[in-house]
C-alpha cells in the first residue's frame, strides 16, 4: 500500500463513513485510520462491522456503529455516539448502497424503492444527520457515486435514478453549505477489483477478460485507486474543492455504456 496512506495527512481528524464494513469503503476507512484519523464504520450487519473493525484497530483508532441509514433517527443516534467518542466529525463518507442487475420489465416496484432508500435517502439521511457535528471550515462530505448517474446503461435504471439523485445532493449541499465551510464531493468509481458490485456485474472470467479489454487503461481498478482519490478529498490539499464529481474510472466513461455492456454479455 501507498505510503501516502501513511504521512498523518488526516492526523487528529475524525471520520464517519456508512457501508464502511466492506467493499470500497472499508478501503477508504483502512486508509483513513493509516493517515491518522479515528474512524468510525457503519453498516447494518454487526457481526461483519465487528470484523472490519478489529483489522482497522490494528492500524490506528476506530469503531464500529450500527444503523439502517434508510432511517434518519437510527443515523442520528450513531453520529451523535460518534461525537461523543470521538469529538466533532471533519469527515463523512457517504458509501452505502444497493444495486442488481435486472430490466425495468423484470424489476419490482420495493426493489426499485429499496435502492432508491439506500442510495438517495440514506445520503440524504447521512449528511442532515452529521452536519450538526461537522459545521466548521475544513470539514467535508464525499458522497460514493457510479458511472450510471450519467451514463444510462440497460438494467439498472434503479441504480442510475439513485445515482443521479445522489450527484445533484452533492452539488446542491456543496452551494448551501459552502458558507460555512464545508465541502461536499462526489467519487465515481468505476470497474473496481474485488467489490461485491463487479462480482455481479461481471461474474465469469470471460466477462472480466472482456471487459479489461475494453477499458482504455487495460485494467481493473482497485480498491487503493479510490482510497488514495478519497484521501486527497478530505485533505486540506483538495481546499478549494466542491460540488465536483471526480471520476475515477480508468476511462470507462468516455466509451459509454453501449461497449461497457457488450463486454459484460448484456
Amino acid at each position: 500500500m501507498s505510503d501516502v496512506f501513511k504521512s498523518g495527512l488526516l492526523q487528529g481528524k475524525v471520520a464517519f463513513i456508512t457501508g464502511g464494513s466492506s467493499g470500497i469503503n472499508l478501503g477508504i476507512a483502512e486508509a483513513f485510520v493509516k493517515a491518522g484519523a479515528k474512524v468510525v464504520i457503519n453498516g447494518r450487519n454487526v457481526e461483519k462491522l465487528e470484523g472490519a473493525v478489529k483489522g482497522l484497530q490494528q492500524h490506528g483508532t476506530a469503531m464500529g456503529l450500527p444503523a439502517d441509514v434508510r432511517s434518519y433517527e437510527s443515523v442520528e443516534k450513531a453520529m451523535k455516539a460518534a461525537r461523543d467518542a470521538y469529538g466533532e466529525l471533519d469527515i463523512l463518507v457517504c458509501g452505502a448502497a444497493g444495486n442488481f442487475p435486472a430490466p425495468a420489465l423484470g424489476m419490482s416496484s420495493n426493489g426499485f424503492k429499496s435502492v432508491l432508500e439506500i442510495d438517495v435517502l440514506g445520503t440524504f439521511n447521512a449528511c442532515r444527520a452529521a452536519f450538526e457535528h461537522m459545521r466548521k471550515p475544513g470539514a467535508c462530505v464525499l458522497n460514493i457515486s457510479a458511472p450510471q448517474a450519467y451514463l444510462p446503461m440497460a438494467m439498472q435504471a434503479h441504480v442510475c435514478a439513485a445515482k443521479a439523485g445522489v450527484d445533484m445532493i452533492t452539488r446542491t449541499l456543496a452551494i448551501e453549505w459552502g458558507g460555512v465551510g464545508v465541502r461536499v464531493n462526489s467519487i465515481t468509481p468505476g470497474p473496481i477489483e474485488d467489490t461485491e458490485g463487479m462480482n455481479r456485474l461481471a461474474p465469469s472470467d470471460d466477462t472480466r477478460k472482456k471487459l479489461t479489454q475494453a477499458l482504455p487503461l487495460q485494467r481493473f481498478g482497485t480498491k487503493q485507486d479510490i482510497a488514495q482519490l478519497a484521501l486527497f478529498l478530505a485533505s486540506d490539499a483538495a481546499s478549494y474543492i466542491t460540488g465536483s464529481i471526480m471520476v475515477c474510472d480508468g476511462g470507462q466513461s468516455l466509451l459509454g455504456s453501449g461497449l461497457m455492456l457488450q463486454a459484460m454479455g448484456m
